[in-house]
């Protein structure tokens, strides 16, 4: 579950804002100074911050100029000024985006997890290793058992994760050339490849197959 810590000094406005977060099923901690939000991350680091502008001890902008010398901690800020100015200084100093008030809590929420999701750690290829030299591959820390043509089959794929590959190319990639007919036994070594993939992550995907085409490696379903 997300941490979300909200430094705001109007009780009001972080109410709305918990109020809001929580329903998203995010995890807020409230606090009202921002020598106080700095304690905090340093203390328990949050997964974003939502940083008011205006604090009563030292300013938003202070509060991440400080923060950015420990932490690349998401910040959204929050302000009762829309100067182009003031936006333009947010931004450069290290905020990820910034609400000007009055605003909807529901669109602070969805702006949460919008950049949440967009920093968050994606599924790669590292969860693959790769050593050629011994044509071997390993796949969340488990060597896999691959014929030769495997071995090339793989690593190709894992080198342009999302690229979609035809038949021909991964053949090509295999060593044997397009034109000697072989073009479906890409499909069976496909199908061992992934037998021995799902022995391994039985509910993950990594070959996705497009229908017509041939196929690719998705990170994200790793």
């Amino acid at each position: 579950m997300p941490h979300i810590l909200i430094v705001e000094d109007e009780a009001a406005i972080a109410d709305t804002l918990i109020y809001a977060l929580q329903g998203e099923g995010f995890e807020t901690t409230w606090v009202s100074l921002g020598q106080a939000a700095l304690e905090h991350q340093r203390r328990q680091a949050a997964d974003l911050i939502i940083l008011d502008v205006g604090l009563p001890d030292i300013s938003g902008f202070e509060t991440c100029k400080q923060l950015r010398r420990f932490s690349e901690v998401p910040v959204i800020f929050l302000t009762a000024r829309d100067a182009e100015i003031d936006r333009v200084v947010g931004l450069e100093i290290g905020a990820d985006d910034y609400v000007v008030k009055p605003f909807s809590p529901r669109e602070v929420a969805a702006r949460v997890r919008a950049i949440l999701k967009r920093v968050a750690p994606r599924p790669s290829a590292t969860l693959f290793q790769v050593d050629i030299e011994r044509l071997l591959i390993s796949y969340r820390g488990q060597p896999l058992t691959l014929t030769r043509h495997e071995f090339r089959l793989l690593q190709t794929l894992l080198e342009q994760p999302e690229r979609v590959f035809s038949r021909e190319q991964l053949l090509d990639a295999v060593g044997v050339p397009s034109d000697a007919g072989y073009e479906r036994s890409i499909d069976s070594h496909i199908k061992s490849l992934r037998a021995k993939l799902r022995a391994v992550a039985a509910d993950a995907e990594p070959i996705q197959t497009h229908r017509g085409v041939g196929y690719s490696y998705s990170p994200a379903n790793s």
